[in-house]
């Protein structure tokens, strides 16, 4: 198996991130979806816009984002449009609230816990998805990096519960935990395999 490539800065900067994402040499075409977490209305642990947007508009990205299956500010579209707004992501750049419309079906291949994994519908709209991903801790999932952003973060509101409840989404909060990170695995592979790497 291959190694991967990991690469560092310490410069902390809009131009940073841009060079970053340009030595990747990823050449990510056509609609691109930029998955970023919109952050919680009270929170700060979220990217700021102002910081991202040069990798943003260097391929000419939508902000994509799907409801939460949890109270708060991102459950309903209405509030998750006005969290959008208030944290800056709608004042710079085209954004699309994935599941505001319904979901989409992707089939997981040799699954673990799911074998379906329910998405944003308007997913279906991108050639290319950009994971712009945070370091923070998840009270379930431990680091909440790309796997989680890809996986319950392009989950509709009602796949979200899907993934933490294991297949079950009425046992969203009293599943097993391991079961939990495999579905959390599981739904990734869908996303990976629907978007062909």
């Amino acid at each position: 198996m291959e190694k991967a490539k990991v690469y560092f800065t310490k410069e902390l900067t809009p131009e940073a991130m841009e060079r970053m994402y340009r030595v990747l040499g990823s050449g990510l075409s056509g609609e691109t979806a930029v998955k970023v977490h919109s952050g919680e209305m009270g929170n700060q642990n979220f990217i700021r816009p102002d910081f991202m947007k040069k990798v943003i508009e260097a391929v000419n990205g939508t902000v994509v984002e799907c409801n939460t299956a949890y109270e708060g500010k991102r459950n309903t579209t209405k509030e998750h449009w006005e969290t959008m707004k208030a944290h800056g992501w709608t004042e710079h750049f085209r954004v699309d609230i994935m599941d505001e419309d319904g979901e989409l079906e992707l089939p997981v291949e040799g699954g673990k816990q799911i074998s379906v994994n329910y998405v944003g519908k308007n997913l279906q709209n991108y050639d290319s998805i950009l994971v712009l991903s945070h370091f923070k801790g998840h009270p379930m999932g431990g680091f909440g990096g790309a796997l989680k952003n890809i996986s319950i973060g392009i989950a509709s509101s009602h796949g979200k519960a899907h993934i933490h409840g294991a297949g079950y989404p009425e046992a969203m909060w009293t599943a097993e935990h391991d079961s939990f990170l495999e579905a959390m695995a599981d739904a990734a592979k869908s996303i990976v395999a629907y978007r062909k790497n």
